[in-house]
């Protein structure tokens, strides 16, 4: 049989999904019973880059994407500050080590996106340090900003395996204003710290007024559902300076602490 007759011969087979090695075969993969198995691949793809980069904790900042550079009343100063502390933060807390053998220490996490995740992003660049956007797929699709590192830039489709991205390595939060995701973020770190399932870790409330207008804390003691105490598992600041020096004080290690 010629090699033509061959190849028309078990064309069909050739054809066949079932023959399509796994690894390449999209259907596969995207179903149903791939779930667990694309859950591990969305750990493992950001997990190698950041160890590539030797990035072994950061700063994780939270905030909406709503908030511009030019936005109205607070939003240009939330902006600004935001930008400021990346800068601050990738300048002091060990960004730029990671030479053979080092590790970063403090690198700037955000959202990925817009907004105050921007700026933060924006501050590290500007400052010439490495940041990190963990960007996940939306209905209304979300773009990259054009500050985080592009080789520390992830997407992932589960919100999941993108909180425990952000969770699993931060020596700090710093939370400026945002909507519905902000909170969604704000007290899923909260409740960890609460429970004892994430090590103690200073987390700062940018903005006092607003978070105090948004969250009525005072109403949560009152009726008893968190103690007064709860109230120390984070601080409040209104500029990037007075941001940095709550983490310090709350046991943030900068730079040359860390061993």
């Amino acid at each position: 049989m010629s090699p033509e007759q061959q190849r028309l011969a078990n064309e069909a087979q050739v054809a066949s999904p079932s023959y399509r090695l796994a690894a390449l075969d999209q259907d596969f993969l995207l179903g149903e019973s791939m779930r667990g198995v694309r859950f591990l691949m969305e750990y493992e793809k950001a997990e190698q880059a950041l160890k590539a980069w030797g990035v072994r904790s950061t700063i994780v900042v939270f905030g909406s994407a709503r908030v511009g550079v030019n936005g109205d009343g607070r939003h240009a100063y939330w902006y600004e500050q935001a930008r400021e502390f990346g800068r601050i933060a990738s300048e002091r807390g060990g960004a730029f080590r990671g030479e053979p053998g080092e590790v970063r220490d403090n690198v700037i996490a955000t959202g990925g996106g817009p907004g105050i995740m921007q700026a933060a992003n924006q501050g590290a660049h500007e400052a010439g340090a490495p940041s990190i956007g963990f960007n996940v797929t939306l209905p209304h699709e979300q773009f990259p900003n054009p500050w985080s590192t592009p080789e520390l830039t992830f997407q992932f489709h589960y919100f999941a395996m993108r909180k425990m991205h952000l969770a699993m390595r931060a020596n700090a939060l710093v939370v400026f204003p945002g909507g519905f995701g902000t909170l969604d973020e704000l007290f899923e770190i909260l409740t960890l710290r609460q429970t004892g399932k994430a090590p103690p870790i200073p987390i700062v409330l940018f903005d006092e007024a607003y978070w105090r207008s948004v969250v009525n804390f005072d109403t949560l003691i009152e009726h008893g559902m968190v103690k007064a105490s709860d109230m120390d598992l984070f601080a409040f600041a209104d500029d990037a300076e007075t941001v940095w020096a709550k983490l310090l004080e709350g046991g943030l290690k900068p730079n040359a602490e860390i061993k």
